[in-house]
């Protein structure tokens, strides 16, 4: 054999192991899928379900497993984004058993002014291991008191609150101070997912922009929290497009050496990574592993992380599910390929089938090394000027409160959180 051949042949050779080496192996884990309340009276329903978990023998929670505590909010089914004051269910028996719902005064709308009331919305709670605090993030949203409709080109900030498991009560929700920059006007951190450093500084992602430009900015901001104060320290590069409202809802995940965000865009869904989990590459539209879109679209998705493995929780189209708000159903998981930033199709799964509601806002949260849970309402609003899902509807539909319980096969190395 010539050396010219002999080359070639171990190149290739190189080439078919080096394909080897980065092939993904499929973490195996099991699907238990609860209900930790269901019933719907068609005027309102639950939304926004998102649970913490303090640790077993953690602050306050002196029992041998965790406390789960889940906020959601009532929406009135017959107007646009009408939320209520956040309440809580709760389970001491890892998810046997929820108590609830309480509601919380200090989650409640406010009244800064006349004519207006404030709501604090789409909060994600999640421990904060270096204070031992449960921290809850989101936004604020502002009505019109006289007719109880958003106001139009309205400010928001990123709401925040931390949880005494003692007495099961909320701190007064407040709002973190950002730079006196007309960028920050409107500014939230809702439906997002944050990833807190050892150092105990948080990073939290957020979407932004002045009032009345069209198009939000997504970025991370670096935050200190010493337990009951939540501030701002800096703000990475800022990510946005033309058209379809830019970036917003991001959610942020780490894995191996590299920070993960993805993001929302009416068009579709993307994502983008970061060494420093502050400044991040262009991101690129999310893709299954062929190439072929993901066909996630105007809405939000969230990381589930295993030490052994990244994944995508999501809702898409070309699921048979035309008859469902934006695709928002069911809910897909699926292993992420890290190095390639796409999704591995054979590893996709149906994590909480459809019944003809949408739900496509939801959370994820890491209880222990054991099991990691999804948490996902029926939002009773179907395609339509605020068309109401029907109390007696033929898919069965019944604003459910789903508690998707995802059982590894391999202890979680990243647990608890």
């Amino acid at each position: 054999m010539s050396n010219a051949r002999l080359f070639i042949a171990l190149v290739c050779i190189y080439m078919v192991n080096a394909i080897d080496a980065a092939e993904i192996t499929p973490l195996e884990y099991d699907i238990e899928v609860t209900q930790a309340r269901k019933g719907y009276d068609g005027k309102t329903c639950w939304v926004h379900a998102r649970a913490g978990a303090i640790p077993a023998q953690g602050p306050g929670n002196p029992r041998d497993v965790p406390m789960v505590v889940m906020t959601t909010q009532k929406l009135q089914l017959d107007r646009f984004d009408v939320f209520y004051g956040i309440n809580e269910f709760r389970t001491a028996d890892s998810g046997k058993t929820w108590e609830g719902p309480f509601a919380h005064s200090a989650l409640d709308r406010r009244s800064p002014k006349e004519g207006v009331e404030i709501v604090p919305c789409d909060f994600t709670p999640k421990w904060h291991r270096q204070t031992g605090k449960l921290l809850g993030t989101g936004a604020t949203f502002w009505y019109q008191s006289s007719n109880n409709t958003i106001i139009e080109h309205s400010p928001s900030e990123i709401a925040y609150s931390v949880y005494d498991p003692e007495n099961h009560m909320w701190a007064d929700w407040k709002h973190v101070a950002m730079p006196d920059e007309t960028r920050f006007e409107f500014v939230r951190a809702g439906c997002t997912q944050r990833v807190d450093l050892p150092d105990g500084d948080v990073l939290l992602p957020i979407y932004f922009n002045s009032i009345g430009e069209p198009n939000h900015t997504s970025a991370i901001i670096r935050c200190r929290f010493d337990g009951s104060e939540l501030t701002f320290v800096e703000i990475g590069n800022g990510m946005s497009l033309p058209g379809g409202r830019g970036f917003a809802e991001p959610s942020l995940a780490r894995f191996g050496e590299w920070f993960y965000l993805t993001l929302r865009n009416d068009n579709y869904a993307a994502v983008a990574r970061s060494r420093d989990g502050l400044h991040f590459e262009d991101p690129k539209p999310w893709t299954f592993d062929d190439g072929k879109e993901l066909g996630s679209y105007n809405t939000q998705a969230h990381w589930v992380t295993h030490s052994d493995g990244l994944f995508l929780t999501y809702t898409r189209k070309g699921a048979n599910n035309d008859h469902v708000f934006r695709h928002r159903a069911p809910l897909f998981i699926a292993q992420v390929d890290p190095e390639e930033m796409v999704v591995i199709r054979e590893t996709e799964r149906i994590l909480v089938p459809e019944r003809g509601a949408r739900q496509g806002n939801f959370g994820v949260t890491t209880v222990n090394e054991s099991e990691t849970w999804v948490t996902v309402t029926e939002w009773m609003q179907a395609p339509g000027p605020h068309f109401i899902i029907p109390v007696d509807n033929k898919r069965g539909a019944d604003n459910s409160i789903y508690v998707a319980k995802i059982h590894w096969s391999k202890p979680n190395k990243f647990s608890p959180e």
